[in-house]
């Protein structure tokens, strides 16, 4: 059989699956469907065949740092068929470099001498203390933000300076930004999957916490992308609400932000589990006075209600 073959294997040693691909990839389609959740890594890595001793190529590298495996191996096969070497690559912590992913020298399959519960340990733990640094020097979260439009080149790039002034008010430390001019907007993604790949993979290597997009996402654009990325997702009315919100001071105006927050909210917490969890007490997530808002959609409503009640005694 000319396929290629791989294996999930969990950290206790476990082969979780078996995926057959054709002579030249496999579909990992379904490895991403296990959610990361608050790890840095995903828990499993992936050792596969190469039908002709080729090493790592670029689309094992960016499975790698799209699913944030705990490492990728890839076992060359030689010309009689049996395994000849073995090629190793992992994720690295952001670095000044901008390297997402370091490939180790290729050895024999039979010599390899790597201890990967302990070396994955060992990276998770310095990926967490670097998380840890991060939030104890200031605690601002860090964004990517994202443009794709029709509009002319100028208008976009004004249009994102202007974002990275909100963000700025926000409270966020913005690291870069990415811009697509588009014939016709994705309606799932807003910009191209590749594209989209590409951005996930410059926030891995800058360190980003989040994605911000200039366009107002629908609540299914929210749930698609933050699917394929594993981001806290926010468009610019979340940030412009978020600024609102640091600013009310007044009883009414806290009531009428938060009113405000909880019905553009409302719509993206049906199905929207992952997205609404990645949101926590941050940007997007915290009401007026640094307040966590509400994200369980009956509560939504009630509390929805009850401001709108409160809201109503100012105006008799």
């Amino acid at each position: 059989m000319r396929r290629q073959i791989g294996l999930i294997i969990t950290r206790r040693g476990v082969v979780d699956r078996v995926i057959v691909g054709t002579g030249h990839s496999l579909d990992l389609t379904a490895v991403g469907q296990s959610r990361l959740g608050q790890r840095s890594l995903r828990g499993v890595r992936l050792v596969h065949t190469h039908l002709h001793d080729e090493p790592l190529n670029q689309e094992d590298l960016t499975d790698l740092a799209l699913l944030r495996l705990d490492l990728i191996a890839a076992i060359g096969l030689g010309a009689t068929g049996a395994p000849d070497h073995l090629y190793i690559a992992h994720l690295v912590p952001p670095n000044g470099a901008g390297r997402v992913c370091e490939v180790l020298p290729p050895s024999s399959v039979h010599g390899c001498e790597m201890d990967c519960e302990q070396f994955v340990a060992g990276l998770e733990d310095e990926l967490s203390r670097l998380t840890r640094s991060q939030a104890v020097n200031g605690g601002q979260e860090a964004a990517m933000l994202i443009s794709a439009s029709m509009r002319s080149r100028q208008e976009q790039e004004g249009r994102l300076a202007e974002l990275s002034e909100l963000a700025t008010s926000a409270g966020l430390r913005v690291l870069a930004q990415v811009s697509q001019r588009v014939a016709d907007i994705n309606p799932k993604y807003l910009l191209g999957s590749g594209k989209l790949k590409e951005v996930v993979i410059m926030a891995l290597q800058r360190g980003a916490d989040l994605l911000v997009f200039d366009q107002d996402l629908t609540p299914a654009q929210v749930r698609a992308i933050t699917d394929l990325t594993e981001m806290k997702i926010l468009d610019r009315t979340q940030v412009i609400l978020d600024i609102f919100a640091r600013r009310a001071h007044s009883r009414e105006g806290k009531l009428q932000v938060e009113l405000a927050q909880l019905r553009y909210l409302l719509p993206r917490l049906a199905g929207g589990g992952t997205a609404m969890s990645r949101l926590g007490g941050g940007i997007g997530g915290r009401g007026p006075g640094e307040t966590k808002l509400e994200t369980d959609r009956r509560r939504v409503r009630d509390r929805i209600a009850h401001l709108e009640r409160e809201l109503s005694a100012f105006v008799q």
